[in-house]
This record gives structure tokens, sequence and C-alpha cells, in this order.
């Protein structure tokens, strides 16, 4: 399996912090961001090849990055944009550099902290061979209207699956964090070819339910979501009270 870490964004909601950084290498905790993303990789000894999925702009910062790592396996991998505007969404970046996989694949955000390792998730994985996304349990309401909102049927499966849902009456957020079968190559093709939205990966999900069954894996404990200088300084509090407790 290979796993994928998604670090294509320019982070406009995070300016000034973000002018000349990419928001997954901004610190917290005393360590860059995402430092954590891969931790949840490493943990999992089916993971053999770790991709950073960047853009032009912070693809020499990552590299920098990778070479400090301990795993000799990482690859830096851009989505040619310079720009914003010039982006071609999470779901396009993933969706133009499927030729260059073969194999399972696991995608993870870059800006996310989550709070165990993945094997639950990924035996599951193994267990169903099909797709199994990561949710939790929303602290707040408004974390769910940043994110998705997810019902689960029997077995787990997703029954539904709304993206950034304006008025969500359900607790249960997707967490960034999918598992996908080497198959599902055809199915990013099929809904690049549909021209559906192509810059949160929640939105494939939206659709990919509807195709196939999907499953449910939830996550112990917070997962958190930096979006905004607000959840970047929160994270940051978070994480400074737990070393002073160490």
């Amino acid at each position: 399996m290979i796993g994928i870490i998604l670090a294509g964004g320019y982070a406009k909601r995070l300016l000034p912090l973000t002018i000349d950084k990419p928001k997954s290498l901004l610190p917290a905790g005393g360590r860059p961001i995402i430092d954590y993303a891969l931790d949840r990789i490493a943990s999992s000894s089916s993971i053999r090849k770790v991709v950073v999925l960047t853009n032009s702009r912070f693809q020499p910062q990552f590299q920098s990055w990778a070479q400090g790592r301990q795993r000799q396996d990482i690859e830096i991998w851009s989505d040619g944009s310079l720009t914003e505007e010039e982006k071609p969404g999470a779901v396009g970046a993933l969706a133009s550099m499927m030729s260059k996989i073969d194999d399972d694949f696991l995608v993870i955000a870059g800006d996310c902290i989550y709070p165990n390792g993945l094997e639950g998730l990924l035996g599951r994985f193994r267990e169903k061979n099909a797709t199994v996304i990561g949710i939790y349990r929303s602290a707040e309401i408004d974390q769910v209207r940043r994110g998705s909102a997810v019902e689960l049927g029997s077995d787990n499966t997703i029954v539904d699956f709304v993206e950034k849902p304006e008025h969500p009456n359900i607790d249960l957020v997707g967490a960034a964090v999918y598992a996908f079968p080497r198959r599902t190559k055809d199915r990013l093709k099929e809904y690049f070819d549909l021209g559906l939205p192509r810059d949160e990966p929640g939105r494939f999900i939206e659709w990919l339910h509807k195709q196939e069954t999907v499953y449910g894996y939830l996550l112990d404990g917070r997962v958190w979501d930096i979006g905004t200088i607000k959840s970047y300084e929160n994270i940051s509090d978070h994480l400074a009270s737990l070393g002073k407790h160490r």
C-alpha cells in the first residue's frame, strides 16, 4: 500500500502565517504539522512508500523536510501549480497521479492531527477489500459544517455523506483519512471525466458511496482539523499544555 499525504493547498485562511510557508510545515508542539500525519502512516507496516502531494511553489520546502526524516521512502510530488488559481484541487491532483500508482493507497490530510494509529482502519480495509474512511465524533457542530456529515448503516456502511453541510443534524464527521483499493483509480477517472468538484476529497466520497459500498471506521479521540488561525492556535496551545505535563 502507498501512503499519500495531501499538502497541496495554499491555506489563504491562515494568512499571513502561510505567505512563505505551507500550512503542513507550520510548527505545532515543536514539530511540523505534517509530522503527525507521517507518524500515523509510519505506525502501519503495510505502507511501503509515502508520497507527499503538494504544489510546485512549496515542493522545495517539502523536499528539505523529507531529507530530515528517518524514512528513506518519502517522495515529493507536485500538482504543477504555483498559485491558488492554478491548483487542480485535491481530487484533480489525485486523479492526475493515478498513472503512477499500481497498488492500494491510503490518503490522509497533511493538515490534520489524529489521536492514534490507523491499524484498525486498515484492518477493516483488508477485511472488506473496499473503500474505508475514517470518521470521528465532533466536539462542536462547526466542525461538521467545515467538514462532512456522515451517517452509518448496518455493518458501518456509509448511507449518507454530505460535504460542507449547511444544517447538519449529526455529530459524525469525515476525518480526511481514506483507504482505497487500487481499482478506485478507475472511479477517480470516472469522477474527473464527469467534471464534478475537484477541490475537497470529501466531494469524491459524497459521490463514490452512491456508486459502490463504502465503509466508515470510527476513530477514537479528537481529530484536530487545522483550517483557520483560531484552530491552529487551539492545537498549538493543546500540544503545549501536554508538553508541560510530561
